[in-house]
C-alpha cells in the first residue's frame, strides 16, 4: 500500500471495509443468502434449502447458461479481433496526425456513450431487412454484444500499444523481418497480457448484458440474464437468486482461467 505507517494502514483498511461491505459485498451476500432460502419475511432468511439450485442447474436454466457462454465467448473473440486491429491502426495513424486518431477513438467509444438499449434498437433496425437479415437469429444477439464490448477491448489494447518499446520492432526490422512477421512474432506476443485482460473484461460484460439482449433475443436463444429477469418477474425471487449465483460463479471461474493465462503471458 501507499500508506506506510501502521495507523495509516489501519485507517485505510477501516475506510475500505466501511465502504466496500455496504456498497459491494452486502448486495452479493444478500443474493447468495436468498438462493438458499425458502422464506424471507424478517431480517434474515429462513428455511434453508438447495432446491433452487436444482432448478438453476437443469432444464431451461442450464440451456440459458450454455447460451450465455457461447454468446460471451464468440462476442469476446470478435471484439478482441476488431479492437486489436483498430488499436494497431490508431497507433499507425497517430504518427500521421492526431485528428484521425481522435476520430477513431470517438467511433469506437460511441456504443459506450449511449445506453445499451439504443445500441440494441440500432442493431434491430439495421439487420431486420435483407440483404443482412439477422433478426430472429442468435447472430443478432452476438453482434450486439460484440458492438457493446469492442470499445473496452480497443481501449485496453490501445493503452498497451502506446506503452510498447519500439526497440524490439526496430531490431526485428533491421534483421530483415517483414511487417507481417514483426506483427505476429514481436508485437502480438508483447501484447498478450493486455489481450487476455481485454478478453476477460469483454467476457464479463457480455455475460451480464441485459438491456440490448431483451430487445433482440429469439425464443431459441435465451441468455442467462434474461432467464433471471423472467424468473424474478414471475415472483420466483429465490430461484432467480440461485440462477444469479450460478451466473456469477461461472463468470468468476472463466475470469480466473483468463487470469492464469495473463500471468503466464506476463512471465514469458
Amino acid at each position: 500500500m501507499l500508506v506506510h505507517s501502521r495507523k495509516g494502514r489501519w485507517a485505510a483498511w477501516t475506510v475500505f471495509f466501511l465502504l466496500f461491505l455496504p456498497l459491494f459485498a452486502m448486495p452479493l451476500l444478500v443474493v447468495v443468502a436468498a438462493s438458499f432460502a425458502t422464506n424471507w419475511s424478517g431480517a434474515f432468511p429462513s428455511g434453508p434449502t438447495t432446491r433452487h439450485y436444482d432448478a438453476a442447474l437443469r432444464g431451461d436454466s442450464l440451456q440459458a447458461l450454455t447460451t450465455s457462454l457461447v454468446t460471451a465467448l464468440t462476442a469476446s473473440v470478435l471484439a478482441l479481433a476488431a479492437g486489436t486491429w483498430a488499436a494497431l491502426s490508431a497507433a499507425a495513424l497517430r504518427t500521421r496526425g492526431r485528428r484521425f486518431h481522435r476520430i477513431l477513438d470517438a467511433l469506437f467509444m460511441l456504443p459506450v456513450a449511449v445506453p445499451s438499449v439504443v445500441v440494441g434498437l440500432a442493431v434491430l433496425v439495421a439487420f431486420s431487412k435483407p440483404p443482412m437479415l439477422l433478426n430472429g437469429t442468435r447472430w443478432i444477439v452476438i453482434l450486439a454484444h460484440a458492438v457493446l464490448v469492442t470499445a473496452f477491448a480497443y481501449q485496453s489494447v490501445s493503452a498497451a500499444v502506446a506503452r510498447l518499446d519500439p526497440v524490439y520492432e526496430q531490431a526485428a526490422a533491421s534483421l530483415g523481418a517483414r511487417p507481417g512477421y514483426v506483427l505476429w512474432r514481436v508485437r502480438l506476443p508483447l501484447l498478450l497480457p493486455s489481450l487476455s485482460a481485454a478478453t476477460g473484461l469483454c467476457f464479463a460484460l457480455s455475460m451480464g448484458e441485459l438491456s440490448a439482449t431483451m430487445m433482440l433475443y429469439p425464443p431459441d436463444w435465451v441468455p442467462l440474464p434474461v432467464q433471471i429477469f423472467a424468473a424474478t418477474d414471475r415472483g420466483s425471487l429465490f430461484t432467480g437468486s440461485a440462477v444469479a449465483v450460478v451466473l456469477m460463479a461461472t463468470t468468476l471461474l472463466v475470469l480466473l482461467a483468463v487470469s492464469r493465462i495473463r500471468t503466464k503471458a506476463s512471465y514469458r
